[in-house]
């Protein structure tokens, strides 16, 4: 029984249909659908031209039947040659012999112009009303068929690669977006961080930057500590960046702002009917986050029986989804955070001891603001630089005001520094904030900064800031006294006769000793 013409395009209409599905490369893709009409329909060369953005002329973008060279010569502005016609009137085009027509420019030298009735068939890419290009072919089905016939088929075929071009845009310009997204996110990162250590002079600072640089990139757990407000998320984000994880996920999980009920489905995940209301199944962070970062946040408010499944998956990296029995493997990296004492919640039986050692592994002090105060003015100074963009009003604080604000202890730490200068950006009527238009809270709990130890007794505020200047310096120049000496212009004598007045000494051995366990 002879096969219909009918017969011979729903099978070739079906061949092609399974090509569509690999539109991760466009050229291929088409090449291969290219390649599915030859097959079927025993059609010798074909191509299909795209117009190229930026410069707007047609270039063919893949083809059947071309060497590479040949392809590559196939380039037309729009209303040159056939293809260029094709594509300017939008309408389709039958040239019945090569050789006898003037607009075909036969570019790529792929056909013999010499050759009797080479018939040659072109027909529009639309897409949204617009033409993006051509698909054009030697005669599909012989002389003994119409060329309108030849023009229905290929207009549906060039139907289906304009879906198939919208679906690769549309994809492409979603990988774009995420590229921006993502770089977008590691310059604010990146501008945190900068943020985060410039204005870090302090020695306690300098140390926080080594152990994060350190620990960074290792596979290493991590454990965050501090009181809120310290920083401890900015942290954590900085670790991760800092790591070969950073094109991978990091997946962020307060464990004290969701239900206990709720928590274990956050992390591991559910099955669809696992509880009511789960109509679906849904990943845990720690899929999402796969060959990334977790935080996990407050740790130690996670209730004692998720500790136990917590515990197994630092152990085996392995779990099981809420209301399933299969068994998933994942490689995330935990860093972890509180603001409690870990060690006394274990001796209350508040937490694991077995978990606290695991998560245990490398822990890091965040130091609060009372502690770091000689980053008070530099902090004070982005924070008003920052706020001041916004609002639009630049002001300063007078010198008494400083002295208040030095003076108080910052138990909310930087973020409350932070919602401080926004208040007063706000309410600052001129350039200078004077000691009367402060908050009342700052005279009512007024302390004794951190700094001023026992040996500061009967100091100055210069002698104070002065001591700072050192002990920042020396950090920065490894707690080599020639080093700092030169950074703030001082001779090694004089150098030296400060860090006896000040009985420096002590912090400095210290600190180097430390620094030699840190390298």
């Amino acid at each position: 029984m002879e096969t219909t013409i009918f017969e011979i395009e729903l099978k070739a209409l079906y061949a092609i249909s399974q090509k569509i599905g690999q539109v991760l490369d466009l050229s291929q893709t088409l090449s291969s659908i290219l390649e599915t009409l030859s097959i079927n329909l025993s059609m010798e060369r074909a191509t299909v031209t795209l117009k190229d953005m930026p410069t707007g002329l047609l270039k063919i973008i893949a083809s059947h039947g071309l060497d590479p060279m040949e392809q590559k010569r196939g380039i037309y502005a729009p209303g040159e040659g056939v293809t260029g016609s094709i594509f300017e009137t939008a309408q389709p085009f039958a040239v019945p012999d090569i050789g006898r027509e003037p607009l075909f420019l036969n570019r790529t030298q792929a056909r013999n112009l010499t050759k009797n009735n080479l018939a040659f068939i072109g027909v529009p890419i639309v897409l949204n009303n617009e033409p993006i290009g051509v698909l054009s072919v030697d005669r599909l089905f012989g002389p003994e068929v119409e060329f309108k016939e030849d023009i229905r088929f290929l207009t549906i075929v060039a139907t289906l690669m304009a879906q198939v071009v919208s679906l690769y845009r549309q994809v492409e310009q979603r990988e774009e977006e995420l590229i921006t997204e993502n770089r977008s996110l590691r310059a604010e990162v990146s501008a945190k961080y900068n943020h985060f250590f410039t204005v870090g002079i302090s020695p306690a600072m300098q140390i926080l930057n080594k152990m994060i640089r350190k620990v960074a990139p290792s596979r290493a757990s991590v454990l965050l500590l501090g009181e809120s407000g310290t920083g401890k998320t900015l942290t954590a984000r900085i670790i991760h960046e800092l790591s070969h994880r950073r094109r991978n996920p990091f997946a962020k999980v307060n464990c004290a702002s969701l239900p206990d009920n709720l928590i274990e489905s956050e992390l591991f995940g559910h099955e669809k009917g696992a509880f009511t209301g789960a109509t679906s199944p849904k990943k845990g962070r720690f899929e999402e986050a796969d060959s990334g970062t977790v935080f996990l946040d407050e740790i130690g408010e996670l209730p004692l029986p998720l500790q136990a499944k917590l515990l197994r998956f630092l152990q085996e990296r392995e779990f099981e989804r809420l209301g399933s029995v299969q068994t998933r493997k994942v490689d995330v990296r935990i860093v972890a955070a509180t603001n409690l004492d870990l060690n006394q919640a274990v001796a209350e039986g508040r937490f694991r001891s077995d978990l606290f050692y695991r998560l245990n592994v490398f822990p890091i002090a965040i130091p609060p603001l009372r502690n770091r105060k000689a980053d008070l003015p530099l902090l004070i100074d982005y924070f008003i630089t920052k706020t001041s963009k916004e609002y639009g009003l630049p002001f300063r604080f007078s010198d008494e005001s400083m002295e208040i604000l030095s003076n108080y202890d910052w138990p909310g730490n930087v973020r409350e520094l932070e919602n401080l200068i926004e208040r007063m950006a706000i309410m600052a009527e001129t350039d200078q904030i004077e000691a009367r238009m402060l908050p009342q809270y700052l005279f009512n709990h007024h302390t004794t900064p951190a700094y001023q130890s026992s040996e500061n007794d009967g100091c100055s505020q210069l002698e104070i800031m002065e001591k700072e200047t050192l002990l920042a310096s020396l950090a920065r120049n490894e707690w080599i006294q020639q080093k700092a000496a030169r950074e703030i212009g001082l001779t090694l004598r004089q150098m030296g006769y400060r860090v006896k007045k000040y009985n420096l000494g002590g912090i400095i051995r210290e600190n180097k000793k430390f620094q030699s366990l840190a390298s």
